[in-house]
């Protein structure tokens, strides 16, 4: 017998881990003083440039002495540009437990051609920490934004390493403690756990990944929206505001409403607290129930913003089209918008907790997928 219709809707149905929900407070109207039309190297645009920089660092906690950076393409763009003007100087380990991770691997290994050491974990999992090699410049994700795992501190990552750390935080930044002592370049998106607009990415750099760029040249000849250095120097208007390419000030704007809201809800505090409330509704949810499961399998490296789930019941027949099924009945109801797993991680759900998703809907959501569950075991026994 199949359970009741729940009677309530979450407020905002939107989960998906990107580009992910906007701030509550989100409103159109409050966009209306961008400097739409004017130049970014206008004084107008340079100074909300300037400010998006230095709250973002301020918010953050980044140290003073890091160069926080607004580049063009996104996390994908920041972190290509990390790896192709550092890596090359000293041996390299490539660690990879998702899909973004496995991009950065091919990007390296087939692009820049480097005679790298690839470490890998399945889905659900992470490398072993211990045994990666911390004097070779390594390449990472904080967060598996496919799989829902994450690194669970910077303990491991030694002060005194050799090597630089190139970590992926786009969907960790704003939701998770990151140790900037331990992390030498860190790049991050606006449309992930703020619910900002696509396109633009943030470079945040050491002193001492400014100390190889200032000292080394790689072979490979770089692309002009790649370049950071000018005559063996850091190109220091690249972290002022004065962007390679031309940004969108609408969306810059955007960012600046974000990250006023942010400071609203008490800042990095806050909003890690907000996202570990909804990731522990969930996985309360999921302890009190035998048919669903978390897909990370050591608590210490569940994601906090991309919570993977999968379905454990042993009378599903397909487990990707049954998760499919659930997927598209949560969205037809309007009650969980794209919340199917990622195509090349195992069937399941996928619910962003970021911290612009307020707990409340995540609750509200739980029945649903409870429901949804129900629904769909009873429609494949009904099929065979």
């Amino acid at each position: 017998m199949t359970i009741a219709q729940p009677a309530t809707r979450p407020a905002n149905p939107r989960f998906s881990s990107g580009p992910c929900a906007k701030y509550p407070a989100f409103d159109l109207n409050k966009l209306a003083d961008a400097p739409l039309g004017r130049s970014h190297r206008a004084a107008i645009g340079k100074d909300r440039l300037r400010s998006a920089i230095e709250e973002t660092r301020s918010i953050l906690g980044i140290p003073d002495d890091y160069r926080v950076g607004i580049v063009p393409a996104s996390d994908t763009g920041a972190f290509e540009m990390a790896m192709w003007n550092l890596l090359g100087e000293r041996k390299v380990e490539m660690l990879a437990w998702e899909s973004f991770g496995a991009g950065w691997v091919t990007d390296v290994v087939k692009q820049l051609k480097l005679d790298a050491k690839v470490t890998t974990a399945d889905y659900g999992r992470i490398v072993d920490l211990a045994g990666v090699d911390w004097d070779r410049d390594v390449c990472f994700t904080w967060n598996g934004t496919t799989s829902g795992v994450r690194v669970p501190d910077g303990d491991v990552i030694p002060a005194a390493r050799a090597g630089l750390t190139l970590c992926d935080a786009t969907s960790a930044a704003f939701a998770m403690e990151l140790p900037w002592d331990k992390l030498d370049v860190t790049t991050f998106s606006w449309q992930k756990v703020l619910g900002g607009e696509a396109a633009h990415g943030m470079l945040i750099l050491s002193p001492r990944a400014v100390e190889r760029l200032e000292s080394y040249t790689p072979p490979w000849p770089l692309p002009k929206i790649f370049r950071l250095t000018k005559e063996g120097k850091l190109i220091e208007g690249v972290f002022e505001g004065m962007t390679i390419n031309t940004p969108s000030m609408l969306c810059v704007e955007d960012y600046l409403q974000a990250l006023a809201w942010a400071r609203s809800v008490g800042g990095q505090a806050g909003l890690v607290a907000r996202t570990n409330a909804s990731a522990r509704a969930i996985w309360d949810f999921c302890e009190t129930r035998d048919w669903i499961a978390n897909l990370a399998e050591d608590v210490a490296t569940r994601s906090t913003t991309s919570v993977c789930l999968k379905f454990t019941d042993n009378r599903i027949k397909d487990d990707a089209g049954f998760a499919k099924a659930v997927a598209k009945r949560l969205e037809s109801e309007g009650v969980g918008l794209d919340m199917g797993a990622y195509r090349d991680a195992p069937p399941g759900l996928r619910i962003w907790c970021g911290s612009t998703v307020e707990t409340s809907d995540v609750q509200a959501l739980l029945p649903w997928i409870e429901w949804a569950f129900e629904q769909e075991i009873a429609a494949q026994s009904i099929s065979a």
